[in-house]
């Protein structure tokens, strides 16, 4: 494996280095963020300065590189043996890494008790911390008060679980004709979907989603879908989300299950909707993990020079502590992952006459600790894997195909690949 042969080779460079050289008076700590630039360059160059002034023994440089760059960037850094400091990684690039060994183990260099438990879990692979908590998402739900009033459902109750919601959709399309809620049923998505709902996908590494309780939840799914109650734009679509907003927006949906900043634009783009629109959290599903979670971290690459790591883990505490991850969150509408920052008044009061916005980011705060990054660990061809499984929902949910079928046929499908 590539990553592999690159962390040897990292490692001998890594010695050589240092049998070579003494270190500098003042060390370089560069770290790497993803996408953040230049929307947030204000942010960050203020961040290093403060830094920088406080502590004259390091330079601290900021780089940020687009979201599918910064891999390759990362990757060829270590392999030359000349890797940044830190850098910015979502959970399952963190675990790639970790498992390829590139990245070191935080548990004696970081306090990990200063953030959110979801957050720690999502990080801690085979028992150790591999990452620095940075920033999360979280969903909420979303919906019409006046939709479910025509359907005789109460506006002060929201669903509270996934089997809820379902009915709730089928009710208020039968009573006013609109569609209840489209849920995540794509390729990439819809394993989530199933793992937040406590059905194991993979088990000792075969596929195991063709028990009799997921065929039971998938045929929930197409009773939903046959009664019209789910939204059938792009339905199995990687990504539908801007179709679903769409359908929100105008009035063709009752819920939208998203992350808080996102009702910014049923604030601004629909005003009307949102005059009656209210917002809870999203469901827990039967595992008890919220859904919307997606991590990003900081990693400490296995190759920085040993005698610097002291001042890497200062730096990435000092990049994720309680104030500066407020300040981040504010600017950005993102979920903090410090403790501290998640408690205060911003995510925990209500303002007085709160909107759905408000709201929906109190009700996100709310669920942190079960705030989950959810992907499938490990698995070669992961993608393929999961549009196959997404067709096979598809040809189910549609009736094309018996549920049983479908899912016996992709999990033959998925074993089969994995070698089992």
């Amino acid at each position: 494996m590539q990553l592999k042969r690159i962390a040897h080779a990292a490692l001998l460079l890594a010695g050589l280095a240092l049998s070579g050289q003494a270190l500098a008076e003042k060390q370089r700590l560069e770290f790497w963020t993803q996408s953040l630039a230049p929307k947030f360059d204000p942010y960050f160059k203020n961040l290093v300065a403060k830094y920088n002034a406080a502590n004259p023994n390091v330079e601290v440089v900021w780089v940020d590189y687009p979201w599918d760059v910064i891999r390759t960037k990362f990757t060829a850094a270590i392999a030359s043996g000349k890797p940044p400091a830190l850098a910015n990684m979502d959970v399952p690039w963190a675990y790639e890494y970790k498992q390829s060994g590139l990245i070191l183990p935080l548990d004696n260099l970081i306090d990990k008790n200063q953030y959110v438990a979801g957050a720690v879990k999502d990080v801690t692979f085979d028992g150790k911390l591999y990452a620095i908590p940075f920033y999360n998402g979280a969903n909420v739900i979303a919906y019409n008060t006046e939709l479910f009033k025509k359907a005789g459902l109460d506006p002060k109750l929201p669903p509270k679980s996934f089997d809820m919601q379902l009915s709730y959709a089928k009710t208020i399309k039968a009573r006013t004709g609109v569609a209840g809620f489209a849920p995540t049923l794509g390729p990439t998505k819809i394993e989530g979907l199933l793992i937040q709902e406590g059905l194991d996908v993979m088990k000792d590494g075969r596929a195991v989603f063709n028990s009799p309780e997921h065929v039971a939840f998938v045929r929930k799914l197409a009773d939903a879908y046959k009664a019209g109650a789910l939204l059938k734009d792009n339905l199995f679509a990687q990504d539908n989300f801007q179709v679903s907003m769409a359908a929100y927006n105008s009035g063709r949906m009752a819920m939208l299950v998203t992350v808080p900043a996102a009702l910014t634009r049923v604030r601004d783009d629909a005003p009307n909707i949102y005059k009656v629109t209210d917002a809870a959290g999203a469901p827990l599903g039967k595992s008890g993990i919220a859904s919307g979670g997606w991590q990003f971290t900081f990693v400490v690459p296995r190759n920085v020079d040993p005698k610097l790591v002291p001042e890497v883990a200062k730096l990435g505490s000092y990049l994720t502590n309680a104030e500066n991850q407020l300040a981040f969150s504010k600017f950005a509408g993102t979920l903090p992952t410090s403790k501290r920052a998640a408690m205060d008044a911003h995510f925990q009061t209500l303002p007085a006459n709160a909107g759905a916005v408000e709201k929906g980011l109190v009700a996100a705060a709310k669920n942190l600790d079960v705030t989950r990054t959810i992907f499938l660990a490990g698995v070669k061809d992961a993608e393929l894997l999961s549009t196959k499984l997404s067709a096979a929902i598809e040809q189910a949910v549609t009736g094309r195909k018996d549920a049983k079928v479908a899912l016996d046929e992709a999990a033959a499908f998925w074993n089969q690949k994995l070698g089992k």
